[in-house]
């Protein structure tokens, strides 16, 4: 452990005693544009609601631009929960903005109970923007290298695979699905308004790869139904991560857009809400210019506004930015040389985390960081501020992000309910969970806890394997309802009866 300072207490209040005015007025003007009060967290629940019922009313309405072609409020054809009895072996890949994984799942006969052998491949950062024979071709060589690395020798039927394709892709069908818009850094050509299934499956079959795809998910779809495996109050999958999005269970009956299909108004129907793009007009959410920077300088400026004050693509963008308008100020790193903070995006939410979890009184450990990442000598005052910036991002994204939670809730109704979280965000920065909590307590206006130890009523809770046991589980209740005659979504129903 870095530092010799003593261990910072629970509270730093007098810590900004020695801070000069200067720097105390733009920490304080820090605080002004990144804190989002309860009422501003209602207004955006308010309006969250109204998109969300808007996304289920017709093919073309939109979270947000109403120019945008992108369809939320994507039916999944993932219709129902998991019972807890499935049984199979399966394939599950999952395609995501760092990484490709590949999983082979057995579900045996205890109910709930799975197992899992896995392996992680690096996606590298020239695929983002090549060609999309060379992503596909990539891909296939991963699980082509899988199964001979766990199946040496043996002769294979082919394997049902749920590939969670984690970008906002229309599905009619769930083994079928046309991207709408690439996300998380990639810029491939052609392959938006296509779709992804037929140069995924000829890419397989090139290296005759015993595959078939049986289901194409998204992760968050992936999420509530490995969730709701083991747990029957979960009522909602959320993705906090590199991106951020959310699934929840809707009747049929509840979807205009799926009205010309006549199905059973009863009948459930997985929704992938597909809400990184909320209020891409701008209405209600608090953006500083510092967002409004990262908006005009992505790759897709007017897109994706929520995400990107909220995802863990951007939480370092935001610091970094903050930083060097600072300095731009003459208010830090007077004489020193700020190259290291002039590059975008070298700058990830680990490194936030690791300043809030700084437990040093003299923040000795941020000082190391800050001089080892950046080559920067920081006074203490200096320190407290880049201490300050990372908590205000960090409870800024924390509160936002609860923001679609309430608002789904508060469109089904759920007076209690259980969601599953998985991502990096969630899962690793400091203080997410119970940031999120307390916002979700404002804007559900709970009761006060007789006893502090009561769970909420709303409980956020670390999510089971979406990307994984999800995807497999979802390939298991599509071959069931082939199986059962069930074939409304399901596109190549016929060669799923082999298996």
């Amino acid at each position: 452990m870095v530092g010799l300072g003593p261990r910072r207490p629970p509270s730093r209040k007098g810590s900004m005693a020695d801070v000069p005015k200067d720097l105390l007025a733009q920490i304080k003007h820090l605080e002004e544009i990144f804190t989002v009060p309860k009422e501003t967290l209602d207004k955006i629940v308010t309006k969250f609601v109204k998109e969300l019922e808007k996304g289920l009313a017709k093919e073309g309405s939109t979270i947000g631009d109403i120019t945008d072609i992108r369809q939320p409020m994507n039916p999944t054809w993932c219709m129902g929960f998991p019972t807890g009895h499935e049984t199979g072996t399966f394939l599950a890949l999952d395609m995501g903005g760092t990484n490709l994984r590949v999983c082979e799942i057995h579900l045996p006969e205890e109910k709930g109970e799975f197992d899992i052998i896995q392996s992680k491949y690096r996606m590298p950062e020239e695929l983002k923007t090549g060609t999309a024979d060379e992503l596909w071709g990539y891909i296939a060589d991963c699980l082509q290298q899988f199964i001979e690395y766990h199946h040496e020798g043996e002769k294979l039927d082919k394997l049902p695979l749920g590939f969670t394709f984690s970008y906002p892709a229309t599905q009619h069908y769930i083994d079928h699905g046309i991207l709408q818009r690439w996300t998380k850094g990639f810029d491939i050509d052609g392959v938006e308004g296509e779709d992804v299934v037929p140069p995924f499956e000829k890419a397989l079959a090139e290296r005759g790869v015993p595959i078939k795809l049986t289901a194409l998910i998204n992760d968050t779809t992936g999420t509530l139904i490995a969730s709701a495996y083991t747990d029957t109050e979960m009522k909602i999958g959320c993705i906090f991560g590199t991106g951020c999005n959310a699934a929840y269970m809707e009747n049929c009956g509840s979807i205009p857009k799926l009205a010309h299909m006549n199905l059973d108004p009863e009948l459930p129907i997985a929704i992938n809400c597909e809400y990184g793009a909320f209020d891409n007009e701008h209405e209600v959410l608090p953006l500083t210019k510092y967002d409004h920077q990262i908006d005009e300088e992505s790759p897709r400026p007017g897109q994706q506004a929520f995400e990107k004050m909220i995802a863990g693509l951007y939480l370092g963008e935001i610091f970094r930015l903050v930083l060097l308008d600072m300095h731009d100020g003459k208010h830090m790193f007077e004489g020193q040389s700020v190259d290291k903070l002039k590059k975008p995006y070298n700058i990830d939410a680990s490194i936030l985390a690791a300043i809030e979890e700084d437990p040093f009184e003299n923040l000795s450990e941020t000082a190391e960081l800050m001089r080892v990442q950046f080559d920067l000598q920081c006074n203490k005052p200096e320190l407290e501020l880049v201490r300050r910036l990372a908590e205000l991002i960090g409870t800024r994204a924390a509160r936002l992000s609860a923001c679609g939670v309430a608002a789904i809730c508060k469109k089904k109704g759920y007076k209690t309910a259980h969601v599953g979280a998985d991502g990096s965000v969630f899962n690793k920065y400091p203080h997410f969970k119970a940031r999120g909590a307390q916002a979700l307590r404002e804007m559900l206006d709970w009761p006060e806890k007789k006893n502090k130890r009561d769970a909420d009523p709303v409980e956020i809770m670390t999510a089971e394997d979406g990307s994984g046991v999800g995807a497999a589980l979802i390939a298991a209740l599509t071959l069931k309802r082939v199986k059962e005659g069930q074939l409304a979504g399901i596109k190549d129903a016929k060669s799923m009866l082999n298996f």
